[in-house]
C-alpha cells in the first residue's frame, strides 16, 4: 500500500507513534475494532484510494517503516528492534520474559528481560533528552544484573562520556541493527533485595521465600508486605537475584502469545508483548487486524 510520507510535524509523529500504544491494541483486541485507530490514521496519515481495500494490518506496517526513519524514531521503534534481535532473536518465549515499563523505585525501565540474568534497557531516542538518565540507571542497578542504555547516533559519545562503565550502550544504527558500543558486565552481587521486593508482587516475594525454606509470617492481611519485607532486608543480593529471575521467568511469561506472535506483522510483535491479553482477545485482533481499511476508517464515525 502507499502512504503519504511527507515529513510530517511532531503532532503527527505522535499520532503514528500511539497508532502501537496499548490503548488502540486492547480496542482492537476487546471489541474487534477501534474509534482510536481511526481517529489517529485521519489525523495524520493518507492514504491513496487504492489502498482501501488493502488490511488494518498494513496500515501497521507501513505506519511502523515511518517510525523506523531516523527523523522519526520513536522509543517504539526502539522496543520493537530490542523485542526481534534480542529478545526472539537470541532467545524465545521458552526461555525469556519481557516486560515493558518496569518499576524500579521512582523510574521506570522501558524493556527488561529475564532469562538466565536479568537485564534493563533504558530508552534514549534520537528526539529524548539525557538530564534524568543518571539516576534512572542507579535505580535499575539495584534491581537487574545487567543494564544498557540504547540510543541514537547523535546521543551515543555523551552517553559513553556521562555513564559509567558498568552500564552497556547500544546503539540503534541507520540499517535499524543494534550494534554494542560498551558491553554491560554481569554483577548480581549489587542488587538490593529490598529493592526487588518492592519492585515484584507480593505473591512473587512469598515464592522467592519459599525457594529459600524461609515460612512466610503468620500476621494479618494488612501487615505481610511490611513483614517479608523486613525479611528481604537480611537475604544475599546475588542469591535473592537467581530465584526472583528464575520466579519471574514463570510469572511473568508470555507464551500464551507464542502462536499468535507468529501470525502478526513484524510491527505489532512489540505492542503485542507489551500488552495482556487471553486468548478470546488475541482472536479478535487477529480478526479485526483483516478488516479492510476502508471499514476501518469508519470506525470513529
Amino acid at each position: 500500500m502507499s502512504l503519504d510520507t511527507k515529513v510530517l510535524d511532531g503532532n503527527q509523529q505522535s499520532a503514528v507513534a500511539r497508532l502501537f500504544s496499548a490503548a488502540v491494541i486492547r480496542e482492537l483486541a476487546q471489541k474487534g475494532k477501534s474509534p482510536l485507530f481511526s481517529r489517529l490514521v485521519r489525523d495524520s496519515l493518507v492514504i491513496n484510494e487504492a489502498s482501501h481495500t488493502a488490511p488494518v494490518s498494513s496500515i501497521f506496517e507501513s505506519a511502523f517503516t515511518l517510525l523506523r526513519k531516523k527523523n522519526y524514531r520513536h522509543e517504539y521503534a526502539y522496543k520493537a528492534a530490542i523485542t526481534k534481535k534480542l529478545l526472539l532473536g537470541r532467545h524465545s518465549l521458552n526461555t525469556a520474559s519481557l516486560i515493558t515499563e518496569f518499576r524500579v523505585e521512582n523510574c521506570k525501565a522501558d524493556i527488561a528481560i529475564f532469562n538466565g540474568t536479568s537485564t534493563a534497557y533504558e530508552i534514549k531516542s534520537e528526539r529524548d533528552k539525557l538530564g534524568r538518565l543518571r539516576s534512572q540507571l542507579d535505580s535499575y542497578k539495584k534491581f537487574f544484573a545487567k543494564v544498557y542504555v540504547i540510543t541514537g547516533e547523535n546521543h551515543t559519545d555523551e552517553v559513553l562520556a556521562t555513564t559509567s562503565t558498568d552500564v552497556g550502550v547500544l546503539l540503534l544504527n541507520k540499517r535499524f541493527g543494534i550494534s554494542t558500543v560498551r558491553e554491560a558486565p554481569e554483577n548480581p552481587q549489587r542488587v538490593s533485595p529490598v529493592v526487588i521486593f518492592d519492585s515484584i508482587q507480593i505473591r512473587e516475594s512469598l515464592e522467592i521465600l519459599q525457594s529459600f525454606g524461609i515460612t512466610p509470617p503468620k500476621v494479618a492481611n494488612t501487615e505481610i508486605r511490611s513483614a517479608v519485607r523486613e525479611i528481604f532486608q537480611t537475604l544475599d543480593p546475588a542469591a535473592t537475584h537467581s530465584v526472583m529471575v528464575r520466579v519471574l521467568r514463570k510469572s511473568r511469561n508470555s507464551l500464551t502469545l507464542s502462536q499468535t506472535l507468529s501470525r502478526l506483522p513484524e510491527s505489532l510483535q512489540a505492542a503485542i508483548l507489551s500488552t495482556t491479553l487471553n486468548l478470546k482477545e488475541q482472536t479478535t485482533l487477529l480478526d479485526a487486524l483483516n478488516t479492510s481499511i476502508r471499514e476501518a476508517l469508519n470506525w470513529a464515525r
